[in-house]
């Protein structure tokens, strides 16, 4: 990692150390000083903004020097506190940037904050931006592009970030364990073992940045869902009834098979989990049906907008997904469960923009279904 050369360092303050992934961040990004002072910016965020990252290092984001040109409403204070506390990563959907100009007018936009630790400077905090279009939520398409590219950011940065330290303690490791007697060197090799395990992970993580286009051919959805349920049957669905609802006749879909059955297995796992966290036995549905009526908006390329007439429904009678959070879902560090990574739901939703198709859920207690609608062959 490097520190701008030419950035002269006031005191007490010192600009954050970032990564080679730092510039191709594909959202705007700022890290903050653990008092809340601007320690890096990317260029995105400067034509976001309007601001000078030369002339804003060192000012609080939100204090009065930048508060003559940007005002963020609401304010951070609460989020960034939170972040300070030790929460995960967090979001907030529809912060307004109202962005001053030099004739005294300003000009407003949106966008969803992301925050969580940054690994430079000490106590830090990264800040990304997902801007939206008006006040509103985004469409389905633009926003599970979004969602994707925010958490493709993050993780490649977290992922490059991690994997040299885990270098380090593997190695030391493999020192330590050819010195050790022979009832102790199994500790050692544990070490090495989960170290790699997580370099792995990691390597996984940095594959979730893939911008290839779907391999597209004509697929039998059904040969994807039974896929999906025998797994889920032998595996994290065990002891739920996992029902089949297909219509037989449904022509072929124009789909990545990998890729849907990568979808279908993410849907399947998490209604599984929401059922078996109420405590309870459950019923996952896995339906399929053609609807003709169901196409997207006209485009340019397509004036009479794309057909989606193939359907698949996945539907649980779990409790439901929040209200506090239906809305943000399929944006990345939004998760119903205490642990969950929040990254599921923005993966299947950049997957299902990919092939031009569309997901749409419907939610309530005893009822969640998430519906896939794609193109026929």
């Amino acid at each position: 990692m490097a520190r701008d050369p030419e950035v002269e360092t006031g005191a007490g303050f010192t600009p954050a150390e970032v990564g080679p992934n730092w510039a191709a961040l594909p959202l705007p990004a700022i890290i903050l000083d653990a008092q809340g002072r601007i320690a890096a910016m990317n260029d995105l965020a400067e034509a976001f903004l309007n601001l000078s990252c030369r002339s804003s290092l060192g000012l609080a984001l939100e204090g009065p020097e930048i508060l003559k040109r940007l005002r963020i409403v609401p304010t951070l204070g609460s989020i960034l506190d939170r972040v300070r506390e030790g929460h995960d990563a967090l979001n907030r959907a529809g912060v307004r940037f109202e962005i001053g100009d030099r004739s005294g007018g300003h000009t407003d936009r949106f966008g969803t904050i992301h925050a969580g630790a940054a690994p430079s400077p000490a106590g830090g905090i990264a800040v990304l931006i997902a801007p939206q279009d008006g006040g509103g939520r985004l469409g389905n398409g633009q926003a599970a592009r979004s969602a994707a590219r925010s958490a493709i950011g993050m993780a490649e940065m977290l992922a490059h970030e991690i994997k040299n330290p885990l270098a380090g303690i593997r190695g030391a490791a493999q020192l330590i364990g050819m010195n050790l007697a022979a009832e102790d060197r199994d500790l050692a090799d544990l070490i090495v073992a989960e170290s790699r395990r997580i370099v792995e992970l990691l390597d996984q993580v940095e594959r979730f940045g893939d911008t290839s286009a779907p391999r597209l051919s004509a697929v039998n959805v059904h040969d994807v869902l039974e896929r999906v349920r025998r797994s889920a049957s032998v595996g994290f669905g065990r002891g739920l009834r996992i029902v089949p609802e297909y219509d037989p006749s449904l022509p072929p879909a124009l789909i990545d098979a990998d890729q849907l059955v990568q979808v279908c297995l993410n849907l399947v796992k998490n209604a599984a989990e929401a059922i078996q966290r109420a405590g309870q036995g459950g019923t996952i549905r896995i339906r399929s049906f053609y609807d003709g009526t169901l196409r997207l908006a006209p485009t340019e390329a397509e004036p009479q907008g794309r057909s989606l007439p193939l359907q698949i429904e996945i539907e649980d009678d779990g409790p439901g997904i929040p209200e506090t959070i239906v809305a943000e879902v399929f944006e990345p560090f939004v998760s119903g469960r205490e642990n969950g990574t929040g990254l599921g739901l923005a993966l299947v939703s950049k997957i299902i923009t990919d092939h031009g198709a569309w997901i749409a859920l419907d939610t309530r207690p005893g009822r969640t279904v998430f519906r896939l609608s794609l193109p026929k062959a």
